[in-house]
């Protein structure tokens, strides 16, 4: 099960107690308490993993160590070794208190999520030639503590939409390396998958009905996952009794989402043509053509119909 959206609270470390302490050889007993070391900050960095959030979806508060205490002879404690929470590029950070929202869309991307506190002083910094052996030192600071909320929009190049069964899972295993669960039947595919096509990235969204836009059926859910995506692949299959109606249910339901999603470019397909006879495709064609709504016939089990799918990717690919 994919999460795409979890909440968290951040502890940062707290910085080290700086010390007291004396120099115990004679004629040279001055302050030697060192500071307090720096507590450990968090930070998010973005990874190619879509599933990378999973690991929070359990993990309500995060806390990162803290820095170590000072001590006599000049010893600083040792600061609290830094805490890197790995994330999915397309990861909207939001800071639930403030409403601050950083978008992670690098792999290898970083923020600083909760800084650490710094150590306090140790008698030694407050010596004085008025105090030669003072007797003050410093608490640590406390660490940030901020609450989060995750979610990750897919980056990808390519998005494949269409109702549920239209192919698209079958489609994205052929072009890629994705091996997407595949069946003969409504919402096989029930999180989105990713491909790479020689470096561009294909999703393949799970299958929308009409009213999904309101949150019907998988919802929602999976919309917002082609609002990142440059162009679309609509796939319509060409056994449906009614093929205008599928593409427009799933055309409708884009524009009341988005009207930008809408508007991203898209390639109609018309799909698992192997399913029904030649001249049954030519009607289905015609049929789309009548509501100018150009249509490219494939079939997984035809090469050669995929190799217009790929011509249309290396042209997408050579774009970027």
């Amino acid at each position: 099960m994919l999460i795409d959206e979890v909440t968290m609270t951040l502890h940062a470390g707290h910085g080290g107690r700086g010390a007291v302490a004396f120099n115990k050889v004679k004629l040279m007993q001055g302050p030697t308490g060192g500071d307090g070391g720096r507590g450990a900050s968090i930070y998010f960095e973005a990874i190619a993993d879509i599933n990378a959030l999973k690991p929070f979806a359990s993990r309500k508060e995060i806390r990162a160590k803290n820095g170590g205490n000072g001590r006599g002879q000049f010893i600083d404690g040792k600061d609290g070794e830094e805490m890197v929470l790995k994330v999915p590029t397309g990861t909207r950070v939001v800071n639930i208190e403030t409403g601050f929202v950083h978008e992670l869309t690098r792999v290898g991307e970083r923020m600083l999520a909760a800084g650490g506190g710094d150590g306090g002083r140790g008698n030694f910094k407050f010596r004085s030639s008025t105090n030669t052996s003072p007797k003050d030192f410093e608490e640590g600071k406390e660490g940030d503590v901020i609450s989060y909320r995750l979610e990750l929009r897919l980056i990808a190049d390519v998005g494949l939409v269409g109702l549920p069964n239209a192919g698209k899972s079958s489609l994205i295993n052929e072009l890629t390396a994705a091996a997407a669960r595949v069946g003969d039947y409504p919402f096989t595919t029930l999180e989105p998958n990713l491909g790479a096509y020689y470096g561009l990235i294909i999703a393949d969204i799970p299958g929308l009905i009409e009213g999904a836009s309101e949150g019907k059926g998988l919802g929602v859910k999976f919309l917002k996952h082609i609002e990142r995506t440059e162009t679309l692949f609509h796939l319509v299959a060409a056994g449906s009794e009614d093929v205008v109606h599928d593409y427009e249910v799933i055309r409708s339901e884009l524009k009341k989402y988005s009207p930008e999603l809408a508007k991203k470019d898209e390639h109609v397909f018309l799909s698992k043509c192997d399913t029904i006879a030649p001249e049954v495709v030519k009607e289905k064609l015609a049929a789309l053509k009548s509501k100018k709504i150009i249509a490219t016939p494939i079939s997984v089990l035809d090469e050669k119909s995929l190799e217009v799918v790929r011509k249309l990717l290396n042209e997408l690919k050579d774009a970027h």
